[in-house]
């Protein structure tokens, strides 16, 4: 059994048991949410194709970390003209393992 739920933007494909890295979603570490926002359901053979969604089915998962990627560097350079902008990014990320899909 498998689904494809949309969070951050993005869409992701899992199973039971799967560990996902997402956007930053608000809760702690530790805490059960659920992924309401599921766009297809494949169950042996049984699919359900939402419109946008499937009504009912939701993914419940784990909250393991919150965290940061690791850092990028953003260089503007313009020739000639004596500007140089350097910035440094970290994407805050939130680990999640999946436990059920219920559709």
């Amino acid at each position: 059994m498998y689904a494809i739920v949309e969070t951050g933007g993005k869409q992701y494909m899992v199973k039971e048991n799967d560990v996902i890295h997402v956007e930053k979603l608000e809760a702690n570490e530790g805490d059960e949410i659920s992924l309401e926002n599921v766009l297809f359901v494949s169950n042996d053979g049984d699919n359900k194709v939402g419109k946008p969604y499937v009504e009912g089915a939701k993914v419940t998962c784990k909250v393991l970390k919150q965290g940061k990627s690791k850092k990028i560097i953003v260089f503007k350079y313009k020739p000639k003209k004596n500007e140089r902008k350097k910035k440094g990014h970290r994407q805050p990320f939130t680990r999640l393992e999946v436990t059920k899909i219920e559709a």
